[in-house]
């Protein structure tokens, strides 16, 4: 048995105050799919993934999120 609790709080942070590398790092880390090479996903292929899952009545907020980062470069 750990001795160690794991709290989580909310924070607020300003994003400007750390560099790009490090926020698709954070990303990386919890699992989402960079493309370093093209910034992050192909605008078509998320434009696709979300009319798929809108038209079969399934969340498509993670795809949106993405959508909106590689279109104007902010993370929501």
């Amino acid at each position: 048995m750990s001795k160690y609790k794991t709290v989580y709080t909310e924070v607020e942070v300003n994003l400007t105050d750390f560099e790009t590398e490090d926020l698709i790092e954070e990303l990386e880390d919890r699992g989402e799919s960079m493309d370093k090479g093209t910034g992050i996903y192909d605008s078509k292929e998320l434009v696709e993934q979300i009319w798929m899952l809108r038209r079969n009545g399934k969340d498509y907020q993670h795809q949106l999120d993405n959508l909106i980062y590689n279109v104007t470069g902010r993370i929501v």
